[in-house]
């Protein structure tokens, strides 16, 4: 199942008001560039955990079997990879085969920079869109996330 959802209509109509909604209701640090209408936001509070698309429809699954919802998920379907917005609680790992593995698997923390949103400016490349949209100021423990991604990996048991 991969369907793309968007942000409530009352929302959509300028990258300044949908800044606005990500702002007030999904409690995130957005800002607007004027030339180019792209919204982004520096991690910092919030963070994000990328991966490939086939390894994050299994960890969405698995995230919403345990009831972590909703899930704010960002699609770049050129790319081929989500990412995951999440709380900041993710320590690096001193453990260098933990970090081999998701190197490999080709999972990224997303520790601080710019993190960009999905924007209503048109975009005839369509990098970036809402698998599952922000709606609120939930986001998932980003070490749940991390832990249910090393679990969908191969040779990996389900904790």
């Amino acid at each position: 199942m991969n369907q793309m959802y968007s942000v409530p209509a009352s929302f959509v109509e300028t990258p300044r008001a949908r800044c606005e909604f990500y702002r007030r209701v999904c409690s995130l640090p957005t800002v607007v560039d004027p030339e180019t209408g792209r919204i982004t936001m520096r991690a910092g509070m919030v963070g994000a955990v990328m991966m490939p698309a086939d390894l994050a429809r299994r960890v969405k699954t698995a995230l919403d079997i345990r009831g972590v919802t909703p899930l704010p998920i960002i699609g770049h379907p050129r790319a081929g990879m989500w990412t995951f917005l999440v709380r900041s609680d993710i320590r690096p790992s001193g453990d260098p085969a933990e970090v081999a593995q998701l190197w490999a698997a080709r999972v990224v923390v997303i520790r601080e920079g710019d993190i960009a949103l999905p924007s209503p400016v048109p975009d005839a490349l369509v990098v970036r869109t809402w698998v599952s949209p922000a709606i609120s100021a939930f986001r998932p423990s980003g070490a749940v996330v991390i832990e249910c991604a090393r679990s969908c990996l191969p040779g990996r048991h389900p904790r």
